[in-house]
């Protein structure tokens, strides 16, 4: 049993760390590109950077979760990623920049959902689905709470002030991540009933639910690094205000959690491959509305929230569907492994679209948003087909 407590706690840690890096270059970007007098290219290919760290040190954290437990992994996280923001704050040159993103890259991977997912599937076991969810509840409303508030500090601070607060509030995230106690699963399930099998039970079942795994984590993550870093730019370049922009970006934010929320209260109704089918299959109507945002203010706040609702339970599923698929005993390094390819395929995004941007547009970018969609639609479907006979029933 997780406690409530811990639950509680790392989701609002979640909030923060998102917030306080994931999310920041969305924020500031522009403003850090005319600041240090360097291209877009330059200023967003920071945060590549820091989602290419991420990959590389994925197998890593993963293993390192799984002996060591959540506590200690996590706030070294929150220490980096507060290091990594005062590094930011005060770098004037390339070198720091990169530098900067670098530290909060590896912050990012000790302390974002995915290694916050492996330190409940160490406590818990399969039990954990439930818990992984809650925690995405507070996490979800990241980019609306950290949008606006790091906006409203930099229009009287400047963003070096405002990433300067975020440092401060890194640190907050310390005495959160406290509350996850040193058990683990193992212990509980000696004297408990035996655990479920696996969905993938034989050498080329778990093959096959690795690839369409890893395929549909690829997509969604090259997908949100891409929104993350540039929706508020592609708003503003459909013609809305710089002001107006930031505030329908926020619905994403707001999308999410209530999609979050529905899916704690009834989403146990529906096994995890029936629930990211669903969620997969919506992303591409979200880029539908996204063409005509320029248009019609309307569309914009459709793109905005149905892209953060699709995105907010495939984030969740990215969690619990290794759970069903595979032996929850070696979670971490399993799904470390398999992280990989979407971390280095996601640091790609924020270039890959500034480039798409500069020379097709905003609407060359939301096309190839909307084609990158139906691929991971198209995963997930296969993925269900492959393993249907685990979705008669909730495990």
């Amino acid at each position: 049993m997780i406690p409530r407590t811990t639950v509680i706690c790392l989701g609002l840690a979640q909030l923060i760390s998102w917030g306080t890096s994931y999310y920041l270059i969305g924020g500031f970007g522009e403003a850090i590109a005319a600041d240090l007098g360097v291209s877009r290219d330059l200023a967003y290919g920071g945060f590549s950077l820091a989602l290419l760290v991420m990959g590389l040190s994925s197998p890593l954290v993963g293993r390192l979760i799984d002996r060591h437990g959540g506590r200690a992994v996590m706030n070294i996280g929150a220490l980096l990623n507060a290091a990594g923001c005062v590094m930011l704050a005060l770098c004037h040159g390339v070198a720091l920049y990169f530098a900067a993103w670098v530290c909060l890259g590896l912050a990012m991977r000790l302390t974002l959902y995915d290694a916050a997912f492996a330190a409940l599937a160490r406590l818990g076991g399969v039990a954990a689905r439930r818990a992984m969810s809650q925690i995405t509840l507070p996490g979800g409303l990241a980019s609306t709470v950290f949008w606006p508030f790091g906006h409203l500090i930099a229009e009287h601070a400047g963003w070096r002030g405002a990433v300067l607060a975020y440092a401060a509030c890194a640190l907050l995230t310390i005495p959160l991540h406290l509350s996850i106690p040193h058990g683990r699963h193992d212990a509980q399930a000696a004297v408990g009933s035996p655990l479920p099998r696996p969905l993938a039970r034989t050498a080329r079942q778990r093959a096959l639910a690795g690839a369409l795994y890893a395929a549909i984590v690829m997509g969604t993550n090259f997908l949100n690094a891409a929104m993350s870093a540039h929706m508020i730019a592609i708003l503003a370049g459909l013609g809305l205000a710089a002001a107006a922009a930031v505030w329908v970006a926020t619905l994403r934010g707001i999308g999410q959690s209530s999609a979050r929320l529905l899916e704690v209260l009834f989403g146990g109704r529906l096994h995890p491959l029936s629930l990211n089918l669903v969620a997969c299959g919506t992303l591409p109507f979200a880029f539908v509305a996204g063409l005509f945002s320029g248009e019609a203010g309307i569309a914009a706040l459709v793109f905005a929230f149905v892209y953060g609702a699709a995105n907010g339970i495939v984030t969740i599923t990215r969690g619990t569907l290794p759970l069903m698929l595979f032996d929850p005993g070696s979670y971490g390094a399993l799904v470390g492994r398999l992280l990989v390819p979407g971390f280095i395929v996601s640091a790609a995004a924020p270039l890959a679209y500034a480039a798409v941007i500069g020379r097709f547009g905003e609407l060359g970018a939301l096309w190839l948003s909307l084609a990158s969609a139906v691929l991971v639609a198209g995963a997930a479907v296969w993925l269900a087909v492959a393993f249907r006979s685990g979705t008669a029933r909730d495990t």
